[in-house]
């Protein structure tokens, strides 16, 4: 039976000093709630098999006093045969609603587990830029996956253990007043001298268990930006020291781990001490009371087999609590994510763009910092407009504000003053998802995805079918290298696409822009690290690209932009020269220097 969704800087340095500062509350397994009851039918049968199960059991007790009072003691043997059917039957009972609690809720599990992690991820996805500039993927990463695992085991298996188990303390005990109110009185006195301490020491583990996933998280941040830069690590001779610095983290979060161990140890053997002196106390007093004469033999058999259950069921208990310590600290760090609100965010009453596309660009008195209003100015009163069609190249050194441009006209990050206007609108008046796909950006180092060559081309439009996929390609020459390739298209190019050179790579990311066919065309250095044969192969590429469509193009080499409509020089986040190419030369300046400078270099070449 199924049912559909209801619509409804770690330092690990400072790990083992900080770890009993956390709070200490369960609360953020509240947060799993509305994921666990978007699926109520699943959930229903799971508390009602849960329940048949427990109460079943609480029944063999009951049997089993009657056939030693009736049976034993008596020495009635049909008596012992008809109770022993009985048990059987209440057994074979309890035993088919275990196992359809434990098939629902190992269900319930995993379908909690893969909506929080798609939740997370697709909040994640929506994030703006400036969030992941202050978070490290590897950490990201590691919530994503490590903290969902540890959820998928509770809510598997801890939380049906602890339900079951809390039912059949209440049960036992209902059970245990009916059987004998003067024995209860034991368990009464009994009962705070074991759950205070429990419930006292327990509560330091959630702290614990939220430092030890931090440090695990921080590791896993750290072997993923190390692996990924593998060639660099065995370029300056890094190995020993890195492993160095992961063995010193490593070793870190084991203390961690090792200290919240022993705490949830010494709470089980708490319980298990506490609990097995109650017992002892319990059958004293129980003997005494069949030597009084106030219970029957049956009857002391019976409650002490309650009294067995319900210490048991608290051990369970003391044992879940210590498992969801951890589970809320991996909740807790989950809903962090879910809880950040996105900076950028759609407009509440968006204006929807012109239609068909006009293609223009305009930035007024833009001005920006990435560290706020109290930072210092990355790009300071920009203003310029690039018309329908019109080429226009940003120009200056390192740091003076290139990329930031174009990060700002996709809003990435939002201006600190100033307008940017794309046919004629507010960006921030824009639906974002229909701002973006008014762009094609190619960057100076492509991101190129562990998937085939054509679910890379794919990415720029992906319902478009294998005939467009071929002519993006062949128009940004793809066509020419993967038609020498065994599997062609299907090739697998290897993680951020290894098994490609850099010329490649880009006359994929070129083929990427192509089929998504924008009107405004992005190029951020597209050819800057390629050797002369490429980067002729990529020019010829781009040309494809960008015939006919507005372009926004960042160069350090000039002969690449010699032909643009306009050229605009920056330095410190301002326009200091604006022109043709020809036109800035003769006016001499900083360009005309650098002009000179390298066209000088390539005739020498």
């Amino acid at each position: 039976m199924t049912d559909e969704a209801v619509s409804t800087d770690t330092d690990p340095v400072k790990i083992v000093a900080d770890v009993e500062a956390a709070p200490r509350r369960l609360q953020p397994l509240r947060r799993l709630l509305p994921f666990l009851l978007r699926y109520p039918v699943r959930l229903g049968l799971t508390v009602l098999f849960l329940l048949v199960s427990a109460t079943t059991s609480l029944a063999i007790p009951a049997m089993l006093g009657g056939a030693i009072d009736e049976g034993f003691i008596a020495q009635n043997l049909d008596s012992v045969g008809r109770y022993g059917w009985i048990i059987i039957g209440i057994s074979a009972v309890m035993a088919f609603a275990s196992g359809a609690r434990f098939y629902f809720i190992s269900v319930i599990g995993e379908r909690v587990v893969a909506d929080l992690r798609q939740a997370v991820f697709a909040h994640l996805l929506r994030l703006e830029t400036r969030y992941f500039d202050r978070h490290r993927v590897g950490e990201l990463t590691s919530r994503l996956n490590g903290d969902t695992t540890v959820i998928r085991g509770a809510v598997g298996s801890s939380f049906s253990l602890a339900l079951r188990s809390m039912v059949t303390i209440i049960g036992a005990l209902t059970m245990m007043v009916l059987t004998s109110p003067v024995l209860t009185v034991a368990v009464v006195i009994a009962l705070p001298a074991i759950l205070i301490p429990v419930i006292i020491y327990a509560r330091r583990l959630r702290g614990m268990s939220r430092r030890t996933q931090d440090a695990l998280a921080d590791l896993s941040a750290m072997a993923t930006e190390m692996l990924g830069a593998n060639r660099t690590v065995k370029a300056f001779s890094q190995e020993t020291v890195q492993a160095a610095h992961y063995d010193s983290r490593s070793e870190a979060s084991y203390r961690a781990e090792v200290k919240r161990l022993s705490a949830r140890a010494v709470l089980v053997g708490l319980v298990i001490f506490l609990g097995t002196a109650a017992l002892v106390g319990l059958i004293w007093w129980g003997t005494k009371a069949v030597f009084d004469g106030s219970v029957t033999a049956g009857q002391l058999a019976q409650f002490i087999v309650y009294a067995l259950m319900a210490s048991g069921a608290l051990t369970n208990v003391s044992e879940v609590l210590g498992t969801l310590q951890t589970v809320a600290g991996a909740t807790e760090r989950l809903t962090e994510i879910l809880d950040t609100e996105a900076e950028i965010a759609d407009p509440a009453r968006p204006v929807a763009l012109p239609r068909p596309p006009l293609g223009t660009v305009a930035f007024e008195k833009v001005s920006f910092s990435y560290g706020g209003a109290g930072g210092e100015k990355v790009l300071d009163g920009l203003d310029f407009a690039v018309g329908k069609g019109q080429t226009v190249a940003l120009v200056g050194p390192s740091g003076s504000g290139k990329s930031t441009t174009l990060a700002l006209l996709q809003r990435f990050y939002d201006v600190g003053s100033g307008t940017i206007r794309v046919d004629g609108v507010d960006i921030r008046d824009v639906r974002l998802e229909e701002l973006r796909q008014r762009f094609a950006y190619v960057e100076q180092e492509p991101i190129i995805f562990a998937g085939t060559i054509a679910e890379n081309i794919l990415f720029g439009k992906p319902g478009a079918g294998m005939d467009e996929v071929i002519a993006a390609a062949r128009a940004a020459l793809v066509d020419d290298f993967v038609s020498d390739l065994p599997q062609g298209y299907e090739t697998l190019v290897g993680e951020r696409g290894v098994m490609l050179s850099g010329g490649q790579k880009q006359r994929l990311a070129i083929a990427r822009a192509i089929l998504k066919n924008a009107p405004i065309l992005l190029l951020d250095e597209a050819t800057s690290a390629l050797d002369a044969q490429s980067e002729r192969l990529v020019q010829t590429a781009l040309e494809h690209l960008m015939a006919g469509r507005t372009t926004l193009v960042i160069a350090h080499r000039l002969a690449t932009i010699r032909d643009a409509d306009i050229i605009l020089v920056l330095d410190g986040g301002e326009i200091i020269d604006r022109g043709t190419h020809a036109e800035l030369v003769v006016k001499g300046g900083r360009y005309a220097e650098l002009a000179k400078l390298q066209f000088r270099l390539d005739e020498a070449v």
